[in-house]
């Protein structure tokens, strides 16, 4: 009895190693491989529990979500024989699913070393063989990452197709520490210069400023005193229309006094003459006489004796009605 418990227990163990050895796991994310006997199969498992020939029969997860490969360390030789080194330079990927099994079957599980790592190398290598320091450094730098990530795409796309390169993050690489201070010293002074030619425009915008601002106040002086003249114009041309109203009405009532003048001298004139008539004016000398003489009536009319009293007032009485009939009659 003993020893058949022990053969028991030996078959038990057996047993339970080789179910723990067949049973396996493959994560979200990842695709199985399997190998048996150092041979690849064909038959590649999604993520779950899945079951295997134990002892014969071994797997490796591969991963076909994003991942990040890091390599370090890159020695890199400029055209003008400097060598200088990149610390890390990161290289997101990813592998489609259906393409495990090529990739896997050509590169092995570690693919990434032959087509990532490798690759890395020899493009940044070559790279920087045609490239001076200036432009691997400074001139060129900003331009590695995008460089870097065609190139590697277009090898992959021909010698692993289903190896997707999603990003290629360079960092900035070591230099000789001479070199490095003089880039700095060098940075140092585009710095200044650049300073003094912002501290330039500055000055250029403040000049400016001033400028306009004077030709505004210049413009704002200018329309003031157009402003003012305008209202003075306005004011010289108001006076004058007030004064040519004030004369035209001075000369109108003028007019109007110097028509009714006329006017009245005319019908005077028309009335005069309407009434110097020769008989009107004999009357009127005979009462010239007869306020200036005196007439005596005798016994035998019509003689008689007429007292003109003194001569000179009588005379120039009579003379004066003479000339006035004389002149009212030749004008008729």
């Amino acid at each position: 009895m003993p020893q058949f418990g022990a053969i028991a227990s030996v078959i038990l163990a057996i047993g339970g190693a080789a179910l723990f050895s067949a049973v396996h796991k493959i994560e979200e994310g990842h695709t199985g491989v399997y190998y048996r006997g150092g041979a690849l199969l064909t038959a590649t498992s999604n993520p779950g529990f899945h079951l295997m020939l134990p002892f014969i029969t071994t797997f490796k997860s591969v991963q076909t979500t994003l991942q990040t490969d890091e390599v370090k360390n890159v020695p890199c030789g400029t055209s003008g024989g400097v060598m200088i080194y990149f610390d890390r330079i990161e290289v997101v990927n990813y592998l489609i699913p259906s393409a495990v099994y090529d990739i896997v079957r050509n590169f092995t599980a570690d693919y990434d070393k032959a087509l990532i790592f490798n690759k890395v190398h020899h493009e940044l290598n070559q790279f920087c063989s045609v490239h001076t320091l200036q432009e691997v450094y400074i001139g060129l730098f900003d331009q590695i990452d995008e460089n870097l990530k065609l190139t590697l795409q277009e090898d992959l796309t021909n010698m692993a197709p289903g190896l997707i390169i999603q990003a290629v993050r360079v960092t900035k690489p070591n230099i000789p520490e001479s070199i490095r201070r003089n880039y700095e010293l060098m940075e140092s002074e585009k710095t200044k210069l650049l300073i003094a030619a912002q501290t330039q425009k500055v000055v250029e915008k403040e000049a400016e400023t001033e400028r306009k601002r004077a030709v505004i106040e210049a413009e704002k002086v200018a329309q003031v005193a157009e402003i003012k003249f305008g209202q003075k114009v306005m004011e010289k041309e108001t006076e004058k229309k007030i004064s040519e109203i004030e004369d035209g009405a001075f000369l109108a009532r003028q007019k109007a006094k110097a028509d009714a003048e006329f006017y009245t001298a005319q019908r005077a004139a028309e009335a005069n003459k309407l009434k110097l008539t020769p008989e009107y004016l004999q009357l009127m000398k005979f009462k010239a006489i007869a306020a200036n003489s005196k007439i005596y009536f005798g016994s035998e009319i019509p003689h008689m004796f007429v007292d003109s009293g003194p001569v000179g007032a009588s005379t120039a009485a009579s003379r004066a009605m003479d000339a006035l009939s004389e002149a009212i009659l030749d004008k008729e």
